[in-house]
């Protein structure tokens, strides 16, 4: 199968950009993340998403039975570039959120309302086998076999944030998510293994001045994509995450998270240069922890590098 060569092109980190809301950090389903691509092209995303379920929260506060609606505007800019004779990509995410929903707290009903921006994040993946640094017309000549890359995303406490409310779109703290990944083509389809580690700092000013504390939430993806010569690719998906226990004021909560999810990604190649990305996902296991459905639709821009 010979694929077009806007068909080879990666796009950026639409479900990481548009889910961003204080509950899905360290749960993102994002295919191709170690795509390569002409060094020096650029990305430019904007999209929408919707999550509605349940969140858990920490037994301290005894807030149950939470169902929350987000909706999200979610923009985003990305680079390929050179490290070391491999490809890297470097994105840049915002995304504004409006979030609504019901929950009991100590057995009494509670509503909550509230818009704003989420919390900022800055990723930046760089491969280190597989994916050579290539100029756009070297890059035309490129079939990718086996990819080995790692990455690193970071969430900066800039998001909407009222400590006397339990339910907010900023986290108040920093995190810090590495990972490493491979992707193996077998003709027009792509087999991907990703591993990450989510690493939280203190929140020191949650729910009325407590000190909140959580442990990493470990988490692994598979992604089988097919490539169609068109252009169009579609990826199905299931990821795996757990841990993530609080501890509030030095009490340890039973919090302990275990999730699996799956999605599906499809991705349409409008022309050369724009193209539009549909994602849905949704839980079908949860011990503790998120357990919610998302729909995201995303439009991508890409210039640059003569391309």
């Amino acid at each position: 199968m010979k694929l077009r060569y806007h068909a080879l092109l990666p796009t950026a980190a639409v479900p990481a950009l548009l889910l961003a809301s204080h509950a899905a950090l360290g749960q993102e389903i994002e295919p191709r993340a170690y795509t390569n691509a002409p060094i020096g092209i650029n990305f430019l995303v904007a999209g929408y998403a919707r999550t509605e379920g349940g969140i858990a929260f920490d037994p301290v506060v005894q807030l149950t039975n939470a169902k929350l609606t987000t909706d999200s505007a979610g923009f985003a800019y990305g680079r390929v570039f050179d490290v070391g004779g491999q490809s890297a990509k470097l994105n840049v995410i915002l995304p504004y959120v409006e979030l609504r929903g019901t929950a009991d707290q100590a057995g009494k009903p509670v509503a909550r309302q509230v818009a704003g921006f989420g919390d900022a994040k800055l990723a930046v993946s760089v491969n280190f086998f597989g994916a050579p640094a290539l100029s756009p017309a070297e890059f035309r000549g490129y079939r990718q076999d086996l990819v080995v890359g790692g990455s690193v995303l970071l969430s900066m406490p800039t998001g909407q944030y009222d400590h006397d409310r339990l339910v907010n779109i900023g986290s108040n703290r920093w995190a810090v998510t590495p990972g490493l990944g491979l992707s193996k083509a077998l003709g027009p389809w792509t087999l991907e293994l990703t591993g990450n580690a989510t690493l939280y700092g203190e929140n020191k000013d949650f729910f009325g001045g407590k000190r909140r504390e959580q442990d990493p939430i470990y988490s692994a993806q598979g992604h089988l994509i097919y490539n169609f010569a068109s252009g169009i690719w579609t990826a199905l998906t299931a990821t795996h995450f757990g841990g993530g226990r609080t501890t509030v004021n030095g009490v340890r909560g039973n919090d302990l998270q275990e999730n699996t999810r799956i999605g599906a990604t499809l991705a349409l190649p409008v022309d050369r240069h724009n193209s539009i990305k549909l994602h849905a996902s949704s839980g079908v296991y949860t011990r503790t922890g998120s357990d919610f459905d998302a729909f995201a639709i995303a439009w991508q821009h890409r210039w640059g590098a003569g391309f």
